[in-house]
């Protein structure tokens, strides 16, 4: 194993996480902006009222890209075990 294959692979890591990550927590974000919006508009700072629709909101993003993230998950696994004997070399 060089170290340009361990930081390659490293980095195809970092980018599936990211790619896995980033629709749930755009969702979370946009419904934390669309709360603070509203709480700005009628004067409500209440800190609990925030949880509940950003929870909804990534569960509606899991159930939304779930099929998605599934599948570039296994991709890169499947990848990941077919190369094993190329890695032990």
């Amino acid at each position: 194993m060089t170290q340009e294959f361990i930081t390659g692979f490293f980095f195809e890591a970092l980018k599936i996480a990211f790619m896995l990550a980033g629709p749930v927590l755009l969702f979370g974000l946009v419904a934390g902006i669309l709360v603070s919006m509203f709480q700005a508009v009628t004067s409500i700072n209440e800190m609990t009222l925030v949880f509940i629709p950003k929870m909804l909101a990534v569960g509606l993003a899991l159930l939304i890209f779930f099929p998605w993230m599934l599948q570039i998950i296994i991709t890169f696994t499947r990848n990941v075990i077919i190369n094993i004997p190329n890695y032990i070399k």
